[in-house]
């Protein structure tokens, strides 16, 4: 289970396929915009869990985002959220995962209280893993957005990319 975090107090978020609930809107000017953020305990369940919060929350709002740039997002998700559960979990049992959708893009972002900030390694094709960044990075140029590590005021990070809903160059 996943605590969703409000206005007013958390709530506790099901598996009912729901996902999270929005935070109060910040004067939008389309219907879809709004940030919507969830907590979830630094295990292997939460990548799956994650993945399809967020593609419900896309849904639901009706958020005008193409399937390719749905997808992207999706792989974003469940790469940072497997990064925070395999480097993060032993000084950060939870992790809070963030949509924030404007007019024109939509950010995702992961947060955990572990200080290591990752750098995007240079793809050895030798090695099995260790090249989820360095997709991410990757996902978010072809759609021509933009991606970074930042630390959080409580010493931990947060990874984020945001990506246009218009299609890169049109």
């Amino acid at each position: 289970m996943a605590t969703i975090e409000r206005e007013g107090g958390d709530r506790t978020m099901g598996n009912d396929g729901r996902g999270p609930c929005p935070l109060p809107r910040s004067g939008g000017s389309v219907p879809y915009e709004g940030v919507w953020r969830f907590t979830a305990p630094a295990v292997d369940a939460s990548v799956p869990q994650a993945r399809h919060a967020v593609r419900d929350l896309l849904a639901r709002q009706g958020v005008p985002a193409p399937d390719d740039l749905v997808q992207g997002l999706l792989l974003i998700v469940s790469e940072l959220v497997t990064n925070a559960v395999r480097h993060a979990a032993l000084l950060s049992p939870m992790l809070a995962v963030e949509v924030a959708v404007g007019a024109e893009w939509v950010r995702v972002s992961v947060e955990d209280n572990h200080p290591y900030r990752p750098t995007a390694l240079v793809a050895d094709h030798a090695q099995t893993g260790g090249r989820g960044l360095l997709l991410v990075r990757e996902i978010t140029a072809e759609a021509g957005g933009a991606c970074d590590v930042e630390h959080t005021a409580s010493g931990g990070k947060v990874i984020w990319a945001a990506l246009p809903l218009k299609p890169h160059g049109g």
